[in-house]
């Protein structure tokens, strides 16, 4: 698969008109001197067109929030304090759940990085905060047969994997926050993966499984032809600026 086409991980649909893109750009800005009132009308605006955009553009648009809701399944279930489990199983000495408190209660990380998705956006300097993977993978003990790490989501659909180098990486998270936040379902909460350097696709959303492989298992969009070892700038075709 081509990258740089208009399916992807970013979104699939009927693109946002150029007409009404590039007049939004214009309002944008000037709605950027303009009273609350019209300011707010252009988030309303921005915030519905954005669901619809699988171009990515409106997250470049003043006040227009950088992301948009996405999922590769018609429906996800909504997860909360009472529902949610994140399980930690496979190759390891002591499989566990984890509940929102148990995640919460842990060491959290901040980082600020931006986001890169392979179809081309960009989202500079966005804020993550959770628990480092590597500190649920010490916490369950991994088995010397353990080489990689498979990530399952509770929309039954998606899937991803690291290495298991890669997912002792210091950038790479269990994020509960976005943007000093909790994360909102439509961006992929109560958990989501967040791999800093690599592009917006290996950052799973409504995570739910955490498991210990002895090998890397191709994900949802690997299986359509995306790279495994997906580098910001150093795979897919594409030659982006890093993200860390």
């Amino acid at each position: 698969m081509n990258p740089n086409t208009g399916a992807g991980p970013d979104g699939e649909g009927t693109p946002v008109g150029r007409r009404l893109v590039l007049g939004m750009l214009g309002l944008g800005a000037g709605a950027m001197a303009a009273a609350p009132w019209l300011q707010s009308g252009l988030e309303t605006a921005l915030g519905a067109v954005a669901d619809k955009d699988p171009t990515g553009v409106t997250g470049l648009l003043p006040n227009g929030g950088g992301f948009r809701y996405y999922s590769v399944t018609s429906s996800v279930p909504h997860k909360d304090d009472s529902s949610y489990r994140l399980t930690v199983d496979g190759l390891v000495d002591k499989p566990a759940a984890y509940r929102l408190a148990d995640l919460r209660a842990l060491p959290q990380t901040r980082l600020v990085r931006d986001v890169q998705c392979v179809t081309g956006w960009r989202v500079p300097e966005t804020p993550f905060e959770g628990v480092r993977l590597s500190t649920l993978l010490d916490a369950a003990g991994v088995s010397p047969r353990g080489k990689a790490v498979r990530f399952t989501c509770f929309d039954g659909a998606y899937s991803e994997s690291l290495t298991l180098d890669q997912a002792r990486r210091s950038d790479v998270l269990v994020a509960l926050k976005l943007k000093d936040k909790p994360i909102g379902h439509s961006h992929g909460g109560p958990v989501r993966l967040y791999v800093a350097p690599m592009y917006f696709y290996k950052s799973a959303k409504w995570l739910s499984g955490i498991t210990v492989t002895d090998e890397v298992r191709p994900g949802y969009w690997e299986e359509r032809g995306y790279d495994v070892d997906a580098w910001v700038g150093r795979s897919n075709g594409r030659d982006d600026d890093p993200t860390a």
